[in-house]
């Protein structure tokens, strides 16, 4: 089978597109053959090599934790789904022909592989990025960087909850973010002044890492009221950072709940081929995403 894949850590011209064999299900385990598979930060933070202390990586290493497809091998002591089903979830190796998972939901009724694929990592780490905030209905959560796939995930979610989201994007996703129900300013100078005028904020969230964790404990009071997914230094200034996944079964049967109650949707803003991998981690790298971006196969 073809996977993308790097056998050293360094930029996006490390990943190759090689020939692999196939993994298999092992014991609590499905395998799906793949139909797309979702483009993550953590994906070319991985690359890099980021998280080698925390998450030692075996060299050559596969890319890719999202996924959707079809499912084509049961592992021991699974139960509730079968070879044909349609599903989405988190595994490993996932820009692949082939991949195992081990944690997956059943595809909403309605919904593409494209979208699907989009869904598993942001909705886990939105649901948990809103609980350790502990902003509640009636409150006003700020999100930094609100325009991409986390974002568009915890603007419907704090939105479903009755909670006010203020979002600061750029210009071009302002009309993005009102259609998500969010109250939308342009981040920039001058960025504190917009948001103070807009009301008071009870909690923040950086989803982007752009360097504004002082202004968000400035604008809630309190960095326990602040939390980041995307800046390693926000401890520093007594900012928690969010990056270990809770429950991910209970956040794909929450997001397909949320999406067949119509109260979540993530656009995919592009995708691109097996082949293209790099230029997929060039672009997420980049920012200013609008939703999500995939990887088809």
């Amino acid at each position: 089978m073809k996977r993308v894949s790097f056998a050293e850590f360094g930029g996006p011209d490390v990943l190759q597109l090689v020939d692999a064999e196939e993994p298999h299900a092992g014991p609590g385990q499905v395998r799906i053959a793949v139909r797309a598979a979702g483009v993550n930060p953590v994906d070319w933070r991985i690359r890099e090599g980021q998280f080698l202390e925390s998450h030692p990586i075996e060299l050559p290493a596969g890319v890719g934790l999202d996924a959707s497809g079809v499912v084509d091998e049961v592992g021991e002591g699974v139960e509730g789904v079968e070879v044909g089903d349609h599903v989405f979830g988190e595994g490993s190796s996932t820009y692949a022909e082939f991949a195992v998972l081990s944690a997956w939901a059943r595809m909403p009724e309605g919904l593409t592989f494209e979208e699907a694929a989009g869904y598993p990592s942001v909705v886990e780490t939105a649901l948990r990025i809103i609980r350790e905030v502990g902003v509640r209905p009636g409150q006003t959560l700020l999100v930094s960087g609100a325009s991409g796939g986390v974002g568009s995930a915890v603007l419907q979610i704090a939105r479903d909850r009755g909670i006010k989201v203020i979002g600061t994007v750029g210009a071009a996703n302002q009309d993005y973010l009102r259609s998500l129900g969010a109250v939308a300013t342009t981040y920039g100078e001058g960025w504190v002044e917009r948001v103070r005028r807009l009301g008071p904020v009870d909690a923040a969230l950086d989803l982007a890492g752009s360097g504004v964790i002082r202004e968000l404990v400035e604008l809630t009071g309190d960095p326990q009221k602040v939390i980041s997914i995307a800046d390693l230094g926000a401890p520093q200034l007594g900012v928690r950072f969010s990056g270990v996944a809770g429950s991910v079964p209970e956040a794909l049967a929450e997001a397909a709940s949320l999406i067949s109650r119509g109260k979540l949707h993530i656009p995919v803003e592009k995708s691109y081929t097996l082949a293209e991998a790099a230029e997929a981690h060039i672009d997420s790298h980049a920012g200013h995403t609008r939703g999500r971006r995939v990887v088809v196969v």
